[in-house]
């Protein structure tokens, strides 16, 4: 066709360079997607035959309890971690920004937990407080300290919280590191020009300014906490009672080893869904916030 625009040799580069990509993406992230979901309608256990069986799976999962209590400590840890992981990583941020010695080291070192991986700062954390604790506890004469909070069904969740929130605290730091440095050093000599110090300098100051990187990490560390399966795995494995029993764990458990891979295919549809409503509620209000200032 006449009509038709020839691609040039720098857009053909371009498309070479994003297909390889793109196939990956396929193959590993859209095509599983839509598998799951098709399986999420039958009986499948795994293996061997299944029928359809529409969408009894979905009406079975608001009837069932463990599920129901997997989503409550679920949100239960992601809400609190979220927290937790701002305020800190916001703290140690501005800290790191100031004017301190051995700036770039400690910045290095703070980092250190997001290098490792989940499962072996698990079993590292593990043995902390499976022995270390208690050790110390009883050489202290701490009452509550003698027994392993893992051991706890009330309180394990707790241990596998500070596992989760000091291993994710580096990324967000180093992303409101990034952000502080973007903060022209013109506002906050007007600032002082008008009489802004303290307390005032951070909040009509330096927050505002923060507001894209606080809408990111917000939405990185909800969903990153949603999702939690490491910790749990090298940690609990979901007890005491399963009373630490998440949804990404819940799901692979009893999906590929309890005989219920289309019953969790559902449940794994649900939660995808919850997620996106996560992040487009986390990304509606902290747009209006970034409007209003």
């Amino acid at each position: 066709m006449k009509g038709r625009k020839k691609m040039s040799n720098r857009e053909r580069t371009f498309l070479l360079m994003i297909l390889p990509a793109l196939i990956l993406f396929v193959a590993f992230n859209t095509i599983p997607l839509i598998t799951g979901a098709i399986y999420s309608f039958t009986n499948y256990r795994g293996y061997g035959d299944y029928d359809f069986v529409g969408f009894r799976n979905y009406i079975d999962l608001f009837s069932d309890e463990r599920v129901r209590n997997s989503y409550w400590f679920t949100f239960k840890y992601a809400v609190v971690g979220t927290i937790l992981i701002n305020f800190l990583s916001l703290l140690l941020a501005l800290g790191l920004n100031s004017r301190i010695r051995c700036k770039s080291l400690l910045r290095g070192v703070y980092f250190v937990p997001n290098i490792l991986g989940g499962l072996i700062i698990g079993y590292i954390f593990s043995f902390f407080f499976t022995y270390i604790v208690p050790a110390i506890g009883k050489a202290a004469h701490i009452g509550f300290l003698e027994n392993s909070i893992l051991a706890s069904e009330k309180y394990a969740w707790i241990g596998v919280l500070i596992v989760g929130v000091w291993q994710a605290v580096a990324m967000n730091t180093i992303i409101y590191i990034s952000g502080l440095q973007t903060v022209p050093t013109d506002i906050y000599e007007a600032g002082m020009i008008d009489g802004v110090t303290g307390w005032q300098k951070f909040w009509k100051l330096t927050f505002p300014m923060l507001l894209p990187f606080i809408s990111i990490n917000l939405i990185l560390s909800t969903k990153n906490m949603l999702m939690v399966f490491d910790q749990i795995m090298s940690l609990t494995k979901g007890g005491p009672a399963q009373s630490t029993e998440s949804i990404s764990y819940l799901i692979y458990n009893n999906g590929m080893a309890g005989g219920q891979f289309g019953f969790q295919s559902a449940n794994a549809v649900i939660f995808f869904i919850v997620i996106v409503i996560f992040a487009v509620v986390q990304m509606k209000l902290t747009g209006r916030k970034e409007e209003q200032l």
